[in-house]
């Protein structure tokens, strides 16, 4: 058999073992070279009588397959193009599900999308319990919906309710879970997978196969008559629409998609399931989540990937919030940390706020108590910089103070050696200061976390004109280890992501000093598409750190005629500084779990308690439209080298409405033209910060767009 080939067969006591293994991959993907071997081999299983029946198994160490190769979007165009691709693989799975002998899937490690989708199809599924085993649907993240029978298939197994659960969000099912909704029919060590799956196929040869039904009796009430999935259905697109506002086609498409499968069978679901599939595909909310993942994707890839260095040791500064979260995705990874604070009390501090995320990984099943154990011993708690010699990198969490920072560089510089590299996480102040009485500022670098480090995608890498390649490079591959999407930006202040929220939230406060209320601040923009209103950002954040911002941003800002807004320097002046000190634009009552409500006493920095109600739209357009002219002026003076680095940093790191593709890709979709019109209209009436950038005026005047 050609080296070539993505399964390699051999026969164990008549039982065929399909080895999936795509040759210089890391991961499986199920593409269309997959789908035509697999062709072939089902017509041999089918003929061979000597073969029982059949187990595929990875020859990945923590890989399935890892979903659908999206490539293979970038060659069909029309709905029913895409349609016809989702047709092809219902084929092939409905000879696995129709086979007479049992297949059995084997699955270790991710088994994403078109990979959960095929071990549906398969008659049993034995599961590992390791901590890299994890199964979902997440098509919906893509704007679309499972297009080879997900939508019919994962509902008829572990129930309507359950399943909504898992599609909707896109979220995934652990080993634990897994077993317990009846996804598994066993679940077992990786290194006894391949023979609990040969056994299972002898067990199941001859024989009907039946999966068995782990739903509660209210749930098996609920589902199993036409009124009760109709209520299920009905607060299933109630709930979809609270949470998107509308802005997403997917969700509401893979409700109707099980609901459709429900009232006229699975064989006609199916067939619905690919036209829908198709319709989405083609979507400009599709087209844009499409582009963000290969955008993703191409952030992984190190330009500077022969300069490397290894990092076997990191020094963290700082045990708080962002430090032990720092701290938290760095031994994920199995890299020592030495957590540093002033005092070893602290440092401890940081170390069980690690302890109670992991233990909740325990609780949750999806680490076992040994390996939480495993990954807390990889924490070295300190109040000094002993052992510093052999650390490989720093990073600093350290407060916003440029003087602080720069004594700390000195301290490095002294405890590591000379090829130790020194990153700090500041939000704003620029990394050549932070350098300017560096001893080695070629060691110097930013990398700029958000927060939460653990849940947030984003790692923001700022260079000077002094910083070493490789010191570029390894930074980089340290993002990409902790599970980041790195984008690389040129120094200034405020860099690119802060730069841009800078104007964006000076204008919400602009508006409140109009007479708009927080509650239409925050609830327009959330229409719009950000996750966080404006208003509720700033607690979240913390005044005094948007002050700080302001105070480092609004000179350059000021030069170009634009007008910031003092009042997050009053408020923190005033004892205001939001969630952080439970006194913000919103109340915080202890203990509370009601819905936040504004806190009024604000509004007498803001002209007093007597709003006005503004339109909707303006709101949307004067806040978004000082984000985008902003990010293009970072592409005009080189903070960004590309545009589709500046709509990663803004979806991952901000949350600029992933469906409308980032900045860049909203003003192209829009029409660069439109833009330049809504921001003259807009200087005229509120000023010279509407003035719109000179790069998107030449963008304008020459039909240009920022993607090809």
């Amino acid at each position: 058999m050609s080296s070539k080939n993505i399964l390699q067969t051999e026969i164990n006591d008549r039982v065929a073992i399909i080895t999936l293994d795509t040759p210089d991959e890391k991961v499986n993907k199920l593409d269309e070279a997959l789908i035509e071997e697999f062709s072939g081999f089902l017509e041999r299983f089918k003929k061979d009588e000597s073969i029982e029946g059949a187990v595929l198994i990875s020859g990945k160490e923590e890989n399935f397959i890892a979903g659908a190769d999206i490539e293979m979007f970038k060659t069909r165009d029309t709905a029913d193009e895409l349609a016809e691709l989702s047709r092809v693989g219902h084929n092939i799975l409905l000879q696995i599900e129709g086979s007479p002998k049992p297949v059995v899937a084997a699955i270790n490690g991710s088994c994403m999308g078109g990979g959960t989708e095929l071990a549906l199809a398969c008659h049993y599924r034995v599961v590992s319990d390791h901590s890299s085993t994890k199964i979902g649907l997440p098509e919906v993240k893509l704007g679309l919906l499972p297009g080879m029978g997900g939508t019919q298939r994962l509902p008829r197994l572990i129930g309507i309710q359950k399943a909504l659960g898992y599609m909707l969000p896109g979220k995934n099912m652990y080993s634990y879970q897994a077993r317990k909704t009846g996804f598994a029919n066993e679940v077992v060590h990786r290194h006894a997978l391949r023979d609990a799956a040969i056994k299972a196929v002898k067990k199941l040869s001859g024989k009907t196969i039946k999966n068995p039904d782990k739903r509660s009796l209210f749930e098996k009430i609920l589902e199993g008559n036409p009124l009760g999935r109709k209520i299920i259905f009905s607060q299933a697109r109630k709930r979809t629409l609270g949470q998107t506002k509308g802005n997403y086609p997917a969700p509401l498409k893979i409700i109707e998609s099980v609901a459709y499968g429900y009232e006229h069978g699975l064989e006609k679901g199916i067939k619905n399931e690919s036209t829908l599939f198709g319709e989405l595909a083609v979507s400009p909310e599709s087209r844009a989540l499409v582009q963000l993942f290969f955008g993703m994707t191409a952030a992984k890839k190190n330009p500077h990937e022969d300069k490397i260095r290894d990092v076997k040791n990191i020094g963290v500064l700082g045990a708080g919030l962002m430090g032990s979260g720092i701290t938290e995705v760095s031994i994920e990874q199995g890299i020592h940390v030495w957590l540093k604070d002033q005092s070893i009390d602290d440092a401890l501090k940081g170390a069980e706020a690690i302890r109670k995320n992991l233990d909740q990984k325990v609780n949750k099943r999806i680490i076992s108590g040994f390996e939480r154990d495993e990954k807390l011993s990889l924490i070295h708690p300190t109040e000094a910089y002993n052992g510093f010699g052999k650390i490989d990198l720093v990073i600093e969490a350290v407060f916003e103070d440029l003087n602080l920072k720069q004594k700390i560089v000195g301290e490095i510089e002294s405890a590591g050696n000379e090829q130790t590299i020194f990153a700090s996480n500041t939000s704003s102040l620029p990394i050549t200061d932070i350098a300017a009485k560096a001893k080695r500022p070629e060691n110097i670098i930013g990398m700029h976390y958000f927060s939460p480090v653990q849940k947030m995608p984003l790692l923001e890498i700022i260079k000077t004109k002094k910083t070493a390649d490789w010191v570029i490079a390894t930074a980089h591959n340290i993002g990409v280890k902790q599970g980041k999407t790195v984008i690389v930006v040129n120094d200034g202040p405020g860099f690119y992501t802060t730069r841009i929220l800078a104007p964006f939230m000076n204008e919400a406060l602009l508006l409140l000093e109009e007479g708009a209320s927080i509650e239409q601040l925050d609830k327009a923009m959330k229409q719009f598409g950000f996750p966080v209103g404006p208003v509720a950002l700033f607690d979240e954040v913390g005044i005094d750190v948007g002050a700080h911002v302001a105070d480092v941003l609004s000179d350059k800002f000021e030069t170009r005629g634009a007008k910031t807004s003092k009042k997050a320097r009053e408020l923190v002046e005033a004892g205001y500084k939001g969630r952080k000190n439970r006194k913000g634009f919103y109340k915080y009552e202890s203990g509370s779990k009601k819905k936040k409500e504004v806190n009024e006493e604000i509004y007498s920095f803001f002209g007093g308690a007597e709003r006005k109600n503004f339109n909707d739209d303006e709101i949307q357009q004067r806040l978004t439209l000082m984000m985008v002219n902003e990010a293009v002026y970072c592409l005009q003076e080189g903070i960004l080298e590309r545009a589709a680095d500046g709509d990663l940093g803004a979806i991952l790191g901000l949350g600029f409405p992933p469906f409308l593709g980032g900045p860049f890709r909203y003003m192209d979709h829009t029409g660069v033209e439109i833009i330049v019109e809504r921001m003259n209209s807009l200087q005229k009436e509120h000023g010279d910060r509407f003035k719109a950038a000179s790069l998107l005026l030449d963008y304008s005047k020459d039909g240009k767009k920022f993607h090809e």
